[in-house]
């Protein structure tokens, strides 16, 4: 059968038989640069007794062997643009953490931003008949739950079950062995155009590696930026990128939305570029030596070299005050910041009961930031790091590689989701999700 069903499931099967091997790569491929890192398990005799549900899974016993970054090319709004570019970058950051590691690695698991996310809630319920609950009642009722017609451009990247109730107790992680009479399931979909997920698997195919795994940047920035505390009681981590800003809601240490801006770091520069009438490159080095969203006194003094090489020697030595630069990067961050609320509004985030909001990515490295944010998205905001990962150099543990840290958890304890349920082909209970699988049959 070949569907997405089964698509999803050959990729966990590679990934279980990579980590056998005992090396996977990890490639997070963004719109400002691609980073890979190569994790090492030691192993895997502890992964049989951790690989339950997801959330209930502790981080698992890897270390990162090789890292490497590349800036990115042929990649825009998190998108590819330019496959041959884009290849070559891929193919650059693979090699230079292959060096480093002193391994060869065949399996990738990859991330990536844009794509238009849209999230869906659905929900499926089985009758029990007052018996323990098995792996095949938890198949049964996820394959109840109806499929809403996506649309036969769009494909399935992420479907979790958040949540599990059992007569009239809910909020369970696992139900399994448990005894009751009606066990109920809500499960989160999210769905992204295909035209996005099939150019990115034919890049990484044309780069000699097999994809063990696909992730939304979104989710994995907030397995990492998220503290436990924040994924339980509810918050969102806004990743910050270059083309693009990821934003994901975590509860119950699930993720229950995601959504994608397309306005990121590169925009910012972009303004400053037409703004002082510089190249880009010039722009995201002011950017980032003096770049801020937060004007004071002392800025109107302090005085910015432009700098540049055009010949014409008025134009190389203008300066610009640091007031002038915030002046025009600013607006454009509150413009991001602006479309993300809306977002958030729009995804019910007021409803929550724990209203934190963690920000993430490399753009989130503006200083200046942590107090213009919660003028806009509310008070409790911070800027998040990603967790500590063994192995992982000092370089690569700033904002801007949440996403990649987020992907390593996510590599050793995948949450888990509908197709690693065996779900038996004739017991679909509900019509529309059979039309689900027709519609997964004819897109792969």
């Amino acid at each position: 059968m070949t569907d997405i069903y089964s698509q999803q499931r050959a990729m966990r099967a590679m990934r279980e038989a990579a980590m056998q091997r005992g090396v996977i790569a990890i490639l997070d491929i963004g719109s400002a640069k691609i980073g890979c890192l190569i994790l090492r398990f030691d192993g895997p005799e502890q992964f049989r007794d951790s690989d339950g549900v997801g959330s209930l899974a502790g981080q698992s016993a890897f270390r990162v062997i090789g890292a490497a970054t590349t800036r990115s090319r042929g990649v825009r709004f998190g998108e590819i643009d330019a496959m041959a570019e884009t290849e070559r970058a891929i193919r650059t950051a693979v090699q230079a953490a292959q060096k480093m590691a002193n391994i060869r690695v065949d399996h990738v698991i990859a991330c990536f931003s844009g794509a238009n996310p849209r999230s869906y809630g659905l929900d499926g319920v089985v009758e029990l008949d007052g018996r323990a609950v098995t792996e095949d009642d938890v198949a049964r009722v996820l394959a109840a739950c109806d499929m809403p017609e996506i649309g036969d451009d769009r494909e399935v990247l992420h479907a979790q079950p958040v949540n599990f109730a059992l007569d009239h107790r809910s909020g369970l992680g696992d139900p399994r062995g448990q005894i009751g009479n009606r066990l109920a399931a809500d499960l989160h979909v999210l769905t992204v155009d295909s035209d996005v997920i099939q150019n990115l698997l034919y890049c990484i195919k044309r780069c000699d590696l097999e994809v063990a795994g696909l992730a939304s940047s979104a989710y994995v920035s907030g397995i990492s930026a998220l503290v436990e505390d924040e994924q339980e009681l509810g918050a969102a981590c806004i990743d910050l990128g270059g083309g693009s800003t990821g934003l994901s809601i975590f509860m119950k240490k699930h993720m229950i939305y995601a959504d994608c801006v397309r306005l990121g770091g590169d925009h910012v520069t972009s303004d400053i570029s037409k703004g002082l009438q510089v190249p880009l490159s010039t722009a995201e080095r002011i950017k980032t030596f003096y770049g801020g969203v937060i004007a004071t006194g002392m800025d109107d003094r302090e005085m910015i070299e432009i700098g540049g090489d055009t010949g014409d020697w008025e134009h190389d030595r203008r300066t610009v005050s640091r007031a002038e630069l915030i002046g025009i990067m600013r607006p454009r961050v509150e413009e991001i910041l602006e479309e993300v609320r809306m977002r958030l509004d729009a995804a019910g985030f007021d409803h929550l009961p724990s209203q934190s909001i963690v920000l993430t990515g490399g753009g989130s490295q503006i200083p200046g930031l942590d107090s213009l944010a919660p003028k806009i998205l509310g008070q409790n905001v911070r800027i998040g790091r990603p967790l500590r990962v063994q192995g992982l150099p000092q370089a690569a543990t700033g904002a801007g590689f949440a996403s990649a840290v987020g992907l390593c958890l996510f590599a050793a304890h995948p949450q888990d989701e509908w197709w690693d349920f065996e779900m038996p082909a004739e017991s679909y209970p509900a019509r529309s999700f059979r039309r689900a699988f027709k519609w997964f049959k004819d897109n792969w």
